[in-house]
């Protein structure tokens, strides 16, 4: 009898266990929030139990940012400017002035590297180090530059290697990774550095990307995600733009193939020969609307934000300059894509689909009042991100 009854106990655990694995995560509810910004008020949407919180108005063209070991937080800008900002991240100071577009960084032993339009560069630095000499960044490796799609993304992997996501320079332009191509037109995806014997050179790593100014590594699989840039050139609704699963030599298609949602489509923008066939293609685990301009990515590792929200996907969405119904800059304004914080939920290490997280920054008339950019997980739990646009500064997301 003892035998029977723990049979159908554990029957039960196996329903119970069947059951969850195969549900969703767990589904936001959201409430409106007022706060202060630029001296007006403003009202966001943001998940319940939740508080937005405006920290630092004087950055100029803050993008993408990152926290070193020390807790301090680090913001790369169009202006030149590299942010530090210690804890509790409200009184920015200028670490570095440099030109050529210090976009993004990341630290490792002893360094800060810093990736800039056409290399990525390095200099010696140390915990609490207030400011760094202009003179002391040096080039590690050069990386394809000019114009069109001019920021670069640097991220330490797991692995300690050194990554670089790169876009391509316009909607068709005939650039790719592969050694084949000039180094000049080796655009559109991610590189991996390889670094022997005192030389540092570019490996592909991920290819066919338009624009993938985001990525970031799954805290349980240690799998890389990228958002990515589609082109404006099929108008207003096509393509969506992708959030993607990049590995080591993945094909995302750009610019040769299209995905549209359903199904992979020959774009002929581009009149050569595609590098690598069809049944290549890695299409997005995920997508968003169009003209959602994605940047920035980051996830939320164990023990951050809130339980609901674990492991899942943070992508910051620009929103962009096209309105309904062509796509064109010309039509009203109000049309034209919100810029938002999303979430891609994730369910045992695999996507399942895209909840809202902040929204509001798009007034009626379409004016906006911030366009997220970076994001990033602090080191108290909660969600920094930048914008760059109508508020140039620097915001927070954490549990009330």
């Amino acid at each position: 009898m003892p035998t029977i009854v723990n049979q159908s106990a554990f029957l039960l655990f196996l329903c119970v266990a069947a059951a969850m694995a195969n549900a969703t995560s767990e589904p936001l509810t959201y409430e409106e929030q007022t706060l202060q910004v630029g001296g007006t008020r403003q009202v966001a949407r943001v998940p319940k139990g939740y508080r937005l919180t405006l920290l630092a108005d004087k950055l100029d063209g803050p993008r993408l940012l990152t926290f070193a070991d020390n807790k301090d937080l680090f913001i790369g800008s169009k202006s030149g400017m590299i942010y530090r900002v210690p804890p509790p991240y409200n009184l920015p100071e200028v670490l570095v002035r440099l030109d050529g577009y210090p976009h993004s960084m990341a630290f490792r032993r002893g360094e800060i590297l810093i990736a800039r339009t056409d290399g990525l560069y390095r200099a010696p630095y140390q915990p609490d180090q207030k400011s760094i000499a202009p003179e002391s960044v040096t080039l590690l490796a050069r990386l394809p530059g000019g114009s069109g799609h001019s920021s670069r993304t640097v991220g330490v992997g797991p692995d300690g290697r050194v990554y670089v996501g790169l876009g391509i320079q316009g909607n068709c332009s005939d650039q790719y990774l592969g050694d084949s191509y000039p180094f000049d037109e080796r655009r559109g995806g991610i590189f991996v550095l390889r670094e022997e014997g005192g030389k540092a050179r570019w490996e592909a790593y991920g290819s066919g990307l338009r624009n993938p100014v985001g990525f970031a590594w799954h805290p349980k699989t240690g799998v890389m995600y990228a958002s990515n840039n589609g082109p404006d050139h099929w108008g207003y609704e096509q393509p969506p733009e992708y959030f993607s699963r990049v590995t080591a030599g993945s094909f995302h298609g750009m610019p040769w193939f299209q995905f549209d949602g359903q199904q992979l489509k020959r774009d002929d923008c581009v009149p050569s020969t595609p590098p690598r066939p069809l049944a290549d293609v890695a299409t997005p685990v995920a997508t968003f609307p169009a003209r959602n301009a994605p940047m920035g990515v980051t996830f939320v590792p164990k023990g951050a934000l809130s339980k609901a929200l674990e492991f899942d996907a943070i992508v910051a969405l620009r929103g962009s300059w096209g309105t309904q119904p062509s796509g064109g800059a010309l039509g009203d304004r109000a049309t034209r894509r919100p810029p938002k914080i999303v979430a891609v939920r994730f369910k045992d290490g695999e996507a399942m689909r895209v909840d809202d997280l902040v929204t509001g920054f798009q007034l009626a008339n379409g004016d906006r009042w911030a366009r997220p950019v970076g994001v990033a997980v602090g080191p108290d739990g909660a969600l920094y991100f930048t914008s760059d646009s109508g508020m140039n500064g620097l915001f927070r997301l954490g549990v009330k």
